[in-house]
């Protein structure tokens, strides 16, 4: 498999492969130093421009092969637009939109140089850098024929800035961001043969290489510990469940801080079980598992960068599926909490493993917050499509602080409601509550469920449904599984809850 290396180092021009400036809507070609660029290539570039029409619109581009005057053997020029378009745009999707336009080669030079206004920062050095790996990402492990187009061998792409060392600090902690979103994206990715909850379970134990504390619970000892609403959802499989404990302990020693805590919802295949779901699409629920996923590639983020918190991920591993002893509709099961569950429909079936996990990471570890995500209810993308994850919160604070991070990362939330007229709707008449609250706003009554398990601890949920899986193809991210989640939450354990 071919391997992007992103390097750093002042800007010169290369003698090979594919040169990439960038340019504004004046089209003035970025100033080298006291180099100049040579009158064949400024002519070449002033004719071609004129001939495509190019205008140095905001990630618009522009080909040039075999550049006159020039050693390189094409350059890509892109557009920045105006002085307030550069302002405002985005390194990562920068970054991403360049990785879209360099096609073949294996040599690539980025002069992060421009006109004025374009951020060259250290940091947007390293974002970049972040959205051409992002966006370099592709699943095709399981094809025998491999794309005849694709660049063979390695890709290595220097990023000419005027401080590489300092690019290079930022980047080394960026880098390992980058790769917890891919590990989030291969883990939705893979088909649900390969990833079941013991080998879910095993690829999570991987982050131990990383300093990752982690603790396997499986079916026997959820049994004694009493998560009868999770093992309720797999007892239809014949793939045992499992719960995962993720334990990074990167505070200073004696910090009285508590834990951050994120909770994954991973239902490695969902059928619906015996309220079985329609044919069509049904392949796609491999990736019902999307919210353990992302606190999969959270905690690696967090340790790859050596996050100055302590941090708690934990998730539960279960398959729902039909058999002669899968949960039937009408059984009332016991939850850890010891409230009881009248079970309506065993397709809702992702509220049943949250209700467990959350309350035993609240009890276990009394974290200063619980962040869970899971894909949970198709209702959130009726509500919200697939530009927003839905939010829902018992804390204004911890969902500013989320909506905040949204925004500087693309990885959006909306805050949904909750409130005592939609927790009614889950009463039941046989147990404490019910696993659905009827068909009108089926994205709040789930929300409201979870709710009545984490008691007065800050919490918020984020329904991933739309936004994690087949969501739509972007500038850092052609794959069916988009890693949604671990920049974000990343980015919120960076901005409010890191030792100084």
């Amino acid at each position: 498999m071919a391997r992007l290396k992103i390097d750093f180092a002042a800007p010169a021009l290369p003698k090979q492969g594919t040169l990439v400036l960038f340019v504004g809507d004046d089209l003035a070609l970025p100033a080298l130093g006291k180099a100049k660029w040579p009158a064949e290539f400024e002519a070449a570039f002033k004719k071609a421009a004129t001939a495509e029409n190019f205008k140095g619109k905001p990630k618009s581009t522009l080909v040039l092969a075999a550049p006159a005057g020039l050693d390189a053997d094409r350059v890509v020029i892109v557009g920045t637009g105006a002085v307030e378009d550069r302002a405002k745009a985005d390194p990562v999707m920068l970054g991403g939109a360049v990785m879209g336009a360099l096609g073949k080669g294996k040599a690539a030079t980025v002069l992060l140089v421009g006109p004025k206004g374009f951020n060259t920062t250290p940091d947007a050095a390293a974002n970049v850098a972040l959205g051409m790996r992002l966006r370099a990402y592709k699943f095709d492990r399981y094809k025998s024929k491999k794309d005849d187009d694709a660049p063979k061998g390695d890709l290595t792409i220097t990023l000419g800035v005027a401080d590489p060392a300092a690019a290079k600090k930022v980047w080394a902690a960026e880098s390992g961001v980058a790769d917890g979103v891919i590990l989030a994206r291969d883990l939705v990715n893979e088909p649900p043969n390969v990833l079941y909850p013991a080998e879910f379970g095993r690829r999570a134990a991987e982050l131990e290489k990383l300093g990752v504390d982690v603790e396997i619970l499986d079916g026997k000892k959820l049994e004694k510990i009493g998560m009868r609403a999770l093992l309720g959802v797999g007892q239809g499989s014949e793939r045992d469940s499992r719960v995962a404990i993720m334990r990074w302990n990167g505070a200073k020693k004696g910090s009285k801080d508590k834990p951050v805590a994120f909770i994954g919802k991973g239902v490695c295949f969902d059928t619906g079980g015996i309220s079985i779901k329609p044919a069509g699409g049904m392949e796609d629920m491999k990736g019902d598992m999307a919210g353990a996923a992302c606190v999969v590639g959270l905690m690696h983020a967090l340790a790859a960068r050596k996050a100055k918190v302590d941090a708690i991920g934990v998730i539960g591993l279960v398959e729902n599926m039909p058999d002669g002893n899968a949960q039937r509709p009408g059984d009332i099961v016991t939850s850890l909490s010891g409230q009881t569950i009248e079970i309506i429909n065993t397709d809702a079936e992702g509220r049943l493993v949250l209700a467990d996990v959350l309350w035993y990471t609240k009890d276990r570890f009394k974290p200063q917050f619980m962040i869970d995500l899971a894909t949970l209810t198709g209702a959130i993308m009726v509500a919200l499509g697939q530009e927003n994850a839905g939010l829902f919160s018992n804390n204004d604070e911890l969902a500013e602080r989320l909506i905040k991070a949204g925004l500087e990362t693309g990885e959006h939330v909306w805050r949904m409601p909750l409130g005592p007229s939609y927790d009614k709707m889950i009463d039941s008449k046989f147990a404490d509550m019910k696993n659905t609250g009827g068909r009108f706003g089926g994205s709040i009554t789930a929300a409201q469920f979870l709710k009545r398990f984490v008691e007065e601890v800050p919490w918020a949920h984020l329904d991933i449904a739309g936004t994690a899986m087949g969501s739509p193809s972007s500038d850092v991210n052609q794959s069916w599984s988009s890693g949604w989640g671990v920049r974000l939450l990343d980015r919120l354990v960076r901005d409010h809850y890191e030792a100084e």
